[in-house]
């Protein structure tokens, strides 16, 4: 029974059992496939505002935990629990699943039982990755969620989804595979140390690990949550894969599938080896701030609104990253913020995006123009997006930014500094594409007989607003559930003993 009364295991399993019934839909009866799995997805989140009603602010531990022997002989248990973390980011992708799939009611005509298939299992495996408490139970949610994602870009994505998902799969599994090795290292070292087989995350923080083991087996978990961040240079696989995805593809990708190698980084890699977390945070902080840089430059030359969008994920989480391995309170709560900020804001940019090639059967800037003359309601919604993108003081990306360089720069001024250049690019990139794209004439004749926005896109897209606003102007809510977190998340990588000399360590502050 506590399957299902617990509200976590609840949360996975219900998508799951969704997919399941859904296959004995006919394929050909679309409206019972499409309201199937929206109200599925809806009834997940109403348990996820449900958990997130009573979580507790003040309370340090792990929340709603469940822990049922699966394998006990090798210390594996099907062992479940959340805090301030693991709490906003299922939040997150409660909320983006329901709109991914009203954003796809028009978009996905061919194949749509196994998409709305796909879609249920992949919410499934996400929200399981950030409520697993056991080293083997989150590498299986972790490999799980590439499957349905790969299908997603390579059945329904674009002329060249083969090439996008056979890469998204190749880089990704590459990553997974340095995990797994790192994994079965720390649970046979703490075997050997303490005589018993464990693979619970809480129980081998804080282990017996030499400086030197520390440094390889961070240097394995960190390049696997690398790629999937992704960090420079191992960006290479996002903008094909974003590209040629459907909206709701894409939608997730930069919304959940990004935040979970940031996730990685504060659930595993820095507590588990904080020794070899002293000798990398420095580097890894420093690629985030090229990849801030490079991010913003290669999207301000790109013509396709998607591709653009997608480079400037790769700033967005390049800051994202400067925040987690600055190790300051402010700066990893404002990092933590900012992954639900991106979610936010980047998922209703591709939606946006989605809107104009469904109607134009093109993203490139230069076919659009004028528009706020023929969809001023698109125009409104899409000028909001932009600004809390770009971090306009008053709205949700302002306040996540704002908090990372602030915290940042008392460990990493230069490079907090540099980070600047990237926040002002962005400003540049996105207001050149929003005055191409929605002022001056119409010079195209398609444009002309666009229509605005229709009560099915007005539905999927005011939730994204009410929380881009909300959250630029009240953020403490969503601050002093994390804040708990983020105080263990420091604690954890306190000791900072000798590192070995191949990396200078991170000087504290």
């Amino acid at each position: 029974m506590e399957l299902i009364t617990n509200p976590l295991s609840l949360l996975i399993i219900l998508p799951a059992a969704a997919a399941l019934t859904l296959l004995t839909v006919p394929r050909e009866n679309s409206g019972v496939l499409k309201g199937f799995t929206l109200g599925a997805t809806l009834l997940t989140l109403l348990v996820a505002i449900k958990l997130y009603a009573g979580f507790s602010p003040a309370g340090t531990a792990m929340q709603f935990q469940l822990s049922l022997p699966w394998l006990p002989s090798y210390g594996i248990s099907y062992f479940l629990g959340i805090d301030g973390i693991s709490l906003l980011l299922i939040m997150l992708t409660a909320l983006l699943m329901p709109i991914s799939v009203l954003a796809s009611f028009s978009y996905i005509k061919d194949a749509q039982r196994g998409y709305y298939v796909c879609l249920l299992t992949l919410e499934s495996a996400m929200i399981g990755v950030f409520a697993a408490l056991d080293l083997f139970v989150f590498y299986l949610f972790w490999e799980g969620m590439l499957i349905p994602m790969y299908f997603l870009i390579g059945v329904w994505g674009g002329p060249k989804r083969i090439y996008a998902a056979l890469k998204f799969f190749i880089y990704t599994m590459a990553g997974s595979v340095l995990m797994l090795a790192g994994i079965l290292c720390v649970v046979a070292a703490n075997h050997a140390a303490t005589g018993a087989w464990t693979f619970s995350i809480p129980a081998l923080c804080g282990g017996a690990l030499t400086p030197e083991a520390q440094f390889w087996l961070f240097a394995a978990f960190a390049l696997a949550f690398a790629v999937k961040v992704p960090l420079f240079p191992f960006h290479t696989w996002l903008p094909d894969a974003h590209v040629e995805a459907p909206t709701a593809g894409s939608v997730l990708l930069a919304g959940v599938l990004l935040k979970m190698g940031v996730y990685g980084y504060l659930r595993l890699a820095v507590p588990l080896f904080p020794r070899g977390a002293a000798a990398f945070a420095p580097w890894l902080a420093g690629l985030g701030v090229i990849g801030v840089i490079y991010g913003s430059l290669v999207a301000w030359s790109q013509r396709d609104m998607k591709k653009m969008v997608a480079y400037s994920s790769v700033a967005h989480l390049g800051v994202i990253i400067l925040g987690v391995m600055s190790f300051e309170p402010a700066a990893v709560a404002g990092a933590v913020l900012q992954m639900v900020n991106h979610g936010l804001s980047t998922g209703a940019l591709f939606l946006l995006v989605g809107i104009l090639y469904e109607r134009r059967h093109t993203r490139l800037i230069d076919d659009y123009g004028g528009l706020a003359k023929v969809m001023p309601g698109f125009a409104v919604v899409f000028m909001i997006v932009m600004l809390s993108s770009i971090g306009l003081p008053g709205l949700n990306g302002f306040v996540g930014e704002a908090l990372i360089l602030f915290g940042s720069f008392r460990v990493y001024p230069w490079l907090a500094s540099a980070a600047v250049l990237g926040v002002i690019l962005s400003a540049v990139y996105m207001l050149g594409m929003y005055q191409a794209v929605i002022f001056g004439p119409l010079r195209h004749t398609e444009n002309k007989i666009l229509p605005d926005l229709n009560l099915r896109e007005w539905f999927y897209l005011v939730p994204l607003l009410i929380f881009i606003v909300l959250i630029g102007v009240w953020p403490n809510p969503f601050l002093r559930r994390v804040a708990p977190a983020v105080g263990s998340y420091i604690n954890l990588s306190q000791p900072y003993p000798a590192a070995p000399a191949v990396l200078p360590a991170v000087e504290r502050k």
